[in-house]
């Protein structure tokens, strides 16, 4: 049975100690304090006995790890249980000292008790350890992800209340009436006559039916929301954050939540609204050439007025590529061929409305070099015992603009952080996954290349794969709608459009 797990200096004070049966802590110190003076210096030993307990260790540069065990436990897999204790501190811990100890003690605790339970050692290797307390959770990432973007539509939306009231306050101004009182905007609020009345109760009055209430929960000055609100532009918010939730929620896991932020829909969405979204799949060789390159993109069409409903959508593709089309199997595809318009195959009939439509879709696959929109060209070189690594990206379509790049690297365990040289843009290092993120906020033709430098120990091939993920407002193949028009009479339509590029996969390998 394993008593405890410490570890401690070469004078046996202990820095860390995990006790996995009941035992004092004057105990556990005295154990401790026992230990140096036991060691005999002339043997090759990693276990030396006392009357009662044996202790099993590993030196660690000016540290000990040291496991406490009864006399009959079985020494070989206190010995294997050892290894594993002394890889894992490495994880935690850049060098193998005893403030550096001190300051992870809760985390070495934390991966402690996976490995033992109630003294006996669990069926676990470092990478599940290192799963376990983690304890990354799916769920929370896309709940956090929705919250933010609520919150951040609904300061959007308070926003241009604000401006809408202050508009009003002016107009009132100018035609010589006393302006309505909206309450904390000054002394208007504390009295403003029978004309004020009037304004006000008009104001809430005409749009009383239409109001729904805020999504978000804000406090304080947020209570304009619900003043002058148009019904129509109301009901497109909340489908808007709906139709926004479910976006994150398919991709949420393959990028970061600081995409979501680039990603903000239009503020001023109107009745017919589409959203256009690319996915790319991408697989490259270390040493140039593309293994294969996938991409798929969508036309979704939100209509939320009934009166839109028979619409037709003129699209314009300056794609030179070879994108393959595919129209919706209720879409008229004598009409797309002829006149690159999206109606349906029975003019009579009306779209869906306030649901997402996708009409059109389109797929591209390549292995053309010249089609990879990024390329990056990683060149590890071995240098004594380190590794110098030289990293540089390049943007191939000037047209598009990348945001929120993020260029990983795999880094070699237990070696310690990376010694960086030369930089653009930013890095993090993150010790617990063994990797390093290079990552740049805009990549677009004013800033198209970039480079860095890192040296570590380490072989080349501890470099790759590298991966890669972006977002963009820009899409990829140059499809567009350009105007909407009713199908009786022919007269346009206003409309919105929310383009998205996004990453599936992005790899060198």
């Amino acid at each position: 049975v394993l008593l405890a797990a410490a570890v401690c200096t070469k004078a046996g004070k202990a820095i860390v100690s995990r006790q996995f049966v009941e035992m004092t802590r004057t105990r556990i110190e005295g154990l401790l304090a026992a230990f140096p003076k036991l060691m005999n210096t002339g043997k090759q030993h990693t276990f030396v006995e006392t009357e009662s307990v044996r202790y099993v260790y590993q030196p660690m540069e000016k540290l000990y790890m040291v496991l406490i065990t009864t006399k009959n436990s079985n020494i070989l897999e206190d010995l294997e249980t050892l290894r594993l204790f002394s890889r894992v501190i490495p994880e935690y811990c850049r060098a193998l000292e005893e403030n550096e100890i001190s300051e992870h003690c809760f985390d070495l605790i934390f991966a402690f008790d996976e490995i033992v339970a109630l003294g006996y050692r669990e069926n676990v290797n470092l990478a599940q350890i290192r799963t376990f307390t983690e304890m990354e959770s799916h769920e929370e990432k896309v709940f956090r992800a929705v919250r933010e973007t609520q919150e951040r539509e609904a300061k959007a939306e308070m926003r241009r209340k604000a401006k809408e009231l202050q508009q009003a306050r002016r107009d009132a101004e100018r035609q010589g009436k006393k302006a309505p009182g909206f309450g904390g905007f000054g002394s208007s609020a504390v009295s403003g006559g029978t004309t004020a009345a009037m304004i006000t109760e008009t104001i809430i009055e005409t749009e009383k039916p239409k109001v729904a209430p805020a999504p978000a929960r804000p406090s304080g000055p947020s209570k304009a929301l619900k003043l002058g609100a148009k019904g129509k532009e109301v009901d497109n918010f909340v489908d808007k954050l709906k139709s926004e939730g479910e976006t994150i929620m398919t991709s949420v896991g393959k990028r970061s939540t600081e995409a979501a932020k680039v990603l903000a829909p239009p503020v001023n969405v109107e009745s017919v609204h589409m959203k256009i979204e690319e996915k790319i799949s991408l697989t490259c060789g270390r040493d140039g050439g593309l293994q294969n390159m996938e991409l798929h993109g969508m036309i979704m069409l939100h209509i939320a007025d009934e009166k839109f409903a028979r619409i037709r959508l003129h699209v314009e593709n300056e794609d030179k590529r070879g994108v393959q089309l595919q129209t919706h199997p209720n879409v008229d595809k004598k009409l797309f061929t002829a006149e690159s318009q999206i109606g349906l195959k029975n003019p009579e009939k009306s779209f869906p409305i306030n649901g997402d439509v996708g009409v059109l879709k389109w797929r591209l696959q390549t292995t053309e070099e010249s089609f990879i929109p990024l390329t990056i060209n990683c060149w590890p070189s071995e240098s004594g015992n380190n590794c110098d690594v030289n990293i540089e990206y390049e943007l191939q379509e000037e047209s598009l603009e990348l945001n929120d790049v993020v260029i990983t690297i795999p880094l070699p365990s237990g070696v310690g952080a990376p010694v960086i040289g030369e930089i653009d843009g930013e890095y993090r290092h993150d010790s617990r996954r063994n990797l390093l993120e290079w990552c740049l906020p805009v990549i677009d033709a004013k800033n198209k290349s970039g480079s860095l430098e890192f040296s570590i120990a380490g072989q080349p091939n501890d470099f790759f794969p590298v991966q890669v993920s972006f977002v963009s407002k820009k899409n990829y193949c140059n499809i567009q709608v350009t105007k909407v028009t009713q199908v009786d009479g022919n007269s346009p339509v206003r409309f919105s459009t929310e383009t998205t590029f996004l990453v599936d996969k992005y790899e060198i390998l």
